[in-house]
């Protein structure tokens, strides 16, 4: 239903129910908007009509519509200035029957297209306490040329209808978004699951686990192995949450695998990737990571560890020692120059399994409302250790509360002394 009259103006409850039929059938608010500004000002036998809407800061407001002898539309002015700016902060209906009289009369708009207002009615657009914006109208036509306590009632009873629409349109833009948002997350982490490695049958020794906390993951794993029958492996973790965190995590893991295909030196790779990550990588973050390289025939791992959680190694007697980092993450950008490599570590297996985890394994809360901690983790593995690698892993993610959503990324991977096989 259209708001442009064919003949004389309704009264006032067919105009009252116009507007709000055209509101709640509109697919367009905006030009909906223009033509019920032109409405109230011709009903209300104004000379122009505008109406203003607050930011999201709520520190300004905006000519979005108007109608009549001046168009003003995208001028701003502070929310908390002039007549209009107090009718929205007040959440309440004015009648200024002369501006001249009137200290809160806001003159820029009148010096930047030259009109004369003489009069203002103004009423809030808002519904119950949430304020949207306010409708004015300027300068009476014909008698006296002052606005009436009975055209402000109106005025603010047709506000109404337009308070709704325009929230519920925001509502509807919002609800556009945050579908969009939700695919473009679905599509990263579907990406995201497809970077990391796929599950490999016994007696492959390296295996891992990768759970999001949410839709996307800053968390990776991954191995591969190498022409020489040794296989390349890393657990990594990027500082933060969301998108960003991600990306970064897309980026740090596909340069560890390009790169890790010709470089067979944990401790150097770390130290490229941590030169390309300072000098792209957004300010403030960084990624924590410890990449290895295991050899089956001699049964020893070398590693480098960039600022991660210390990995554990479970030697054959049942004893747990973690080898913490000598060097801070990567991205940091302190401590190495650009062509330093990180400081390695070579460990015999000898019968037993080394584990790399991230801080949401041991940060994540278990069963008891705790946090599980390194030493809640090294019990739940001696507990499982009879088990096959895969199933030791599972043991520990199953250990951790997932409860409505995991407190951060769990990402877990072990590497088996191949005389386990």
């Amino acid at each position: 239903m259209g708001l442009e009259p064919s003949g004389p103006e309704p009264g006032h409850l067919e105009l009252l129910a116009d507007l709000g039929q055209a509101f709640a059938s509109s697919l367009d608010v905006e030009k909906t908007l223009h033509q019920a500004v032109a409405r109230m000002a011709r009903y209300l036998d104004a000379a122009g009509g505008a109406l203003f809407l607050l930011d999201e800061t709520g520190s300004t407001l905006t000519c979005v519509a108007c109608s009549g002898d001046t168009q003003i539309t995208g001028i701003s002015i502070a929310a908390d200035s002039g007549i209009v700016g107090r009718c929205v902060r007040n959440n309440a209906g004015e009648i200024v029957r002369d501006v001249d009289s009137d200290p809160g009369f806001d003159r820029s708009v009148d010096k930047q297209t030259g009109y004369r207002t003489r009069s203002i009615l103004c009423a809030p657009l808002s519904v119950k306490e949430q304020r949207v914006g306010a409708i004015e109208l300027i300068n009476k036509k014909g008698d006296d040329g002052l606005f009436e306590v009975s055209d402000l009632n109106l005025l603010q009873v047709l506000c109404a209808p337009a308070a709704l629409a325009i929230l519920n349109a925001r509502m509807a833009l919002a609800l556009v978004e945050q579908e969009r948002i939700k695919r473009e997350l679905e599509l990263a982490a579907e990406i995201q699951r497809g970077l990391l490695p796929a599950p490999q049958a016994p007696p492959f020794p390296v295996h891992g686990r990768n759970v999001p906390a949410r839709t996307v993951s800053g968390d990776f794993f991954d191995f591969f192995a190498l022409p020489d029958g040794r296989i390349c492996f890393n657990l990594g973790d990027v500082s933060g949450k969301g998108m960003n965190a991600a990306l970064l995590m897309v980026k740090a893991a596909g340069l560890y695998r390009c790169l890790g295909k010709t470089i067979y030196a944990p401790g150097a790779l770390l130290g490229l990737i941590n030169a390309e990550v300072c000098e792209t990588a957004t300010r403030g973050m960084f990624v924590t990571m410890v990449g290895g390289i295991y050899d089956p025939a001699a049964d020893t791992v070398v590693i480098a560890n960039a600022g991660h959680e210390p990995p554990l190694h479970h030697d054959r007697n049942g004893e747990f020692t973690p080898l913490p980092a000598e060097a801070p993450p990567l991205g940091i950008g302190v401590g190495l120059t650009p062509d330093e490599g990180y400081p390695e570590t070579e460990l015999n297996l000898a019968g037993g399994t080394l584990y790399l985890f991230s801080d949401g394994v041991t940060e994540g809360y278990a069963g008891d409302g705790q946090p599980l901690a390194v030493e809640g983790l090294m019990q739940t593995l001696g507990d499982n250790a009879g088990l096959p690698l895969p199933a030791r892993l599972d043991a520990v993610v199953a250990r951790l509360d997932h409860g409505p959503v995991l407190r951060d990324d769990v990402t877990i991977l072990g590497v088996d002394s191949a005389s386990q096989g």
